[in-house]
Order: C-alpha cells, then sequence, then structure tokens
C-alpha cells in the first residue's frame, strides 16, 4: 500500500485497487481505520486524538486526496501529501 502521508505517528496509505467508497487508510500503532472522505470511519478505529488529527488533516487535503483517489484507480503513482504540522 502506498504511503501518502505521515505525521505525529500517523501513516496514511491508499491502495491501488481499492473499491468504492472513496476512502484511505490511517494507521496509528496497532491502530487501523479506513475513513471516508467526509470524515467518517468506515472500518477500524483509531484513538480519539489520533482521528481527530487525521480528520484535520482530512480537511485540510480533501482535494488532493480526492486525486489520489483518481490516480489509484488508474494504477498510476499516487502523490504525496503534506503532512499535518
Amino acid at each position: 500500500m502506498p504511503e501518502i502521508s505521515r505525521f505525529f505517528g500517523i501513516v496514511i496509505y491508499m491502495n491501488w485497487r481499492e473499491h468504492p467508497p472513496m476512502h484511505f487508510h490511517a494507521v496509528y500503532g496497532e491502530h487501523e481505520a479506513l475513513m471516508t472522505l467526509d470524515g467518517k470511519l468506515y472500518a477500524g478505529s483509531l484513538p480519539g486524538r489520533a482521528l481527530s488529527m487525521v480528520r484535520e488533516w482530512l480537511a485540510l487535503h480533501r482535494k488532493e486526496i480526492e486525486a489520489d483517489w483518481e490516480l489509484a484507480m488508474l494504477r498510476k503513482p499516487l502523490n504525496p501529501i503534506d503532512p499535518l504540522e
């Protein structure tokens, strides 16, 4: 799974062979969550603070995440996205 961002111990991934709905993977330690682009948990879980940071990052980079989703569907290289600072 290609990594597209990393911040505060959280790693954001997106698969090339993804399935609807549009989503990304966020991993924090032993926790993993799949999040849709409206900020809802699709599967899994994250601790509260990590979830808040991922949602904040999503709000800042939604268009870039959508662009990476389109690239993933075409099985093309994904673009890195700036981390939350």
